[in-house]
């Protein structure tokens, strides 16, 4: 796999930790693999110079429509990235805050992308059925490629890990790969 760092960006997507009992960011420790992925990714993006973007749930709460059907969870002030992810510490990291599953819907984050010369996301994080794939077809609709280390993907809302990614290939165009060959292509680009 080749990888232009020069018009590609790692899209982290609700890799969230909640500082209040929130079961929906509570990582089982049986998907600590994941949190590592995604970790790992991170780290080689920026050291291949790319922008890190991190799409973070930032819900108004008793406002938000999302919050009706799932509860109270990624509530504004009350959810921070995985702190091993040191999100905003790279000087090509943004974080663009998000009320709805879609990184695109009523943010600007296809402003952002398109300003820096982005035309291919790798996309990581959860809810792999929910806010990874609404963003995922943003993406398409937009004209942006895709690629997914589904390693550094989780389900664990609504349907199933397989059912997500056979939609991203079949549905986005989507290359389906892993944490491993990712690292591995920025690495060699360096």
């Amino acid at each position: 796999m080749t990888i232009d760092t020069a018009t590609t960006a790692l899209l982290v997507i609700d890799a969230l930790t909640s500082s209040e009992p929130d079961a929906v960011y509570e990582l089982p420790a049986d998907e600590a693999r994941f949190a590592e992925n995604c970790v790992r990714l991170a780290r080689a993006a920026r050291a291949a110079g790319m922008p890190v973007i991190f799409t973070n749930d930032d819900h108004i709460e008793g406002v938000d429509k999302e919050l009706e059907l799932w509860g109270p969870h990624g509530i504004h002030g009350k959810v921070t990235t995985f702190p091993e992810l040191e999100a905003g510490t790279g000087a090509r990291d943004f974080i663009i805050p998000k009320r709805r599953y879609s990184g695109f819907f009523g943010t600007d984050l296809d402003l952002l992308l398109r300003e820096l010369g982005i035309r291919t996301l790798i996309a990581v994080g959860e809810d792999t059925n929910i806010c990874v794939l609404h963003t995922l077809a943003d993406a398409y609709f937009l004209g942006y490629d895709t690629i997914v280390p589904e390693d550094a993907t989780r389900t664990f809302l609504c349907g199933t890990q397989e059912a997500g990614i056979e939609h991203f290939v079949k549905c986005y165009g989507s290359t389906i790969t892993t944490t491993d060959d990712v690292v591995a292509s920025l690495q060699g680009s360096c």
